[in-house]
Order: C-alpha cells, then structure tokens, then sequence
C-alpha cells in the first residue's frame, strides 16, 4: 500500500479496509500507527539480511559478491516498490525517527557487506589496492539509491536489476586493476 498510495498517505483506516478490519481491530494488532511501522521496518530489514545472507552464500570472487548484492538488493526493490516510497517519504525524514532509523541501519550493514567485499577483491588483485573501501561501498549503494528513485519516478518503466547490472559494470571497470582497453568500439585509457 505504501508503495501505491504513498507512506504519507497511508491511514489506519487505509490499512484496515485493505486487510478487511475495522480501524480499531488493526489498533489492536498495531497498539499506535509507530508499531505498525516498526512492523513494517522489521519486515524489510528480515527479508533483505535474508536475501544478503543466501547472496553472499553463492557468490564466489569478492568483485561476483559485489554484483549479487547489487542484484539481490534491485531485486528485492523490485518485488517490494514501497521501498524507495517509505525511504524517499516525509513520514520517514521528518516524523518517524525510529524508522528512519531502522532503515538507515539497514542501509548502514548493506554498506558493511559491499565494503568487506570490495577489501577482499582489492586484496585478490581484482580491484586497485588504492581504492578506498568505504568510499567504493558509498559509491554502489549510491547507485542503488539512485537507479531506485528513478525506476520509481519513471513509473517503473524499465527492468531495474538489467538496468543495475549495467551500471555497475561502469563502476567496476573504474575499481579494477587493469582497466579494460576496449568498449564498444572506443579504446580507454
């Protein structure tokens, strides 16, 4: 719902009608509205450690885990649209600091996974040992927070994870070691 009609916009009574409750039945469930979105931060922040967790499981060179978080994280906004709305919402900034921070907290452990990646694959030779981890981490997940503004204000009119994946190549190409000479016909130096 929040994806649809926004956080801002989205009532108790909102929730109620949609799930087919009378408004003081969700108070029941949801004491206050701040417990209904801290059940909402607590349902995000499960499936994407989960979805983290398998990521890393499969992936092999550090750089291959850098890519399947990118695409597990695309992937999982994807599927679940409200997040960019509830990340890029006034209900998160300016009224709901719990949430806020539940989120930035999330966003702080998905920085810690690219990060540790990035130190790894700087110390297999795949990236420059040069490269600031924090920094190269802050970069990606910029493109994550980037690319899902505009898949939401283009009205979800492209396919996220391709679109992603193909950015990030650029970002990799920037951290590796040996830059790659030759790109769609044009040499790089």
């Amino acid at each position: 719902m929040a994806g649809k009609v926004g956080p801002d916009r989205l009532t108790t009574a909102a929730v109620a009608s949609a799930v087919g409750l009378t408004q003081p039945g969700v108070f029941r469930h949801f004491p206050k509205k701040q417990s209904l979105w801290d059940a909402v931060a607590d349902h995000i922040g499960k499936r994407m450690e989960a979805s983290w967790a398998e990521s890393a499981q499969r992936s092999g060179a550090p750089a291959d885990r850098v890519r399947s978080l990118v695409a597990t994280q695309l992937r999982l906004i994807q599927s679940t649209p409200a997040i960019p709305a509830i990340l890029f919402s006034r209900e998160l900034h300016s009224r709901n600091a719990a949430l806020r921070k539940a989120l930035f907290g999330l966003m702080t452990r998905l920085h810690g996974l690219v990060a540790q990646s990035i130190i790894e694959a700087c110390g297999t030779g795949e990236f420059r040992d040069d490269l600031d981890p924090d920094d190269a981490a802050f970069l990606v997940i910029g493109l994550v927070q980037g690319l899902a503004l505009r898949w939401s204000l283009s009205g979800r009119t492209f396919g996220l994870v391709e679109e992603g994946s193909r950015l990030l190549e650029l970002q990799i190409r920037g951290f590796a070691r040996t830059p790659v000479t030759e790109t769609r016909g044009r040499t790089l130096a």
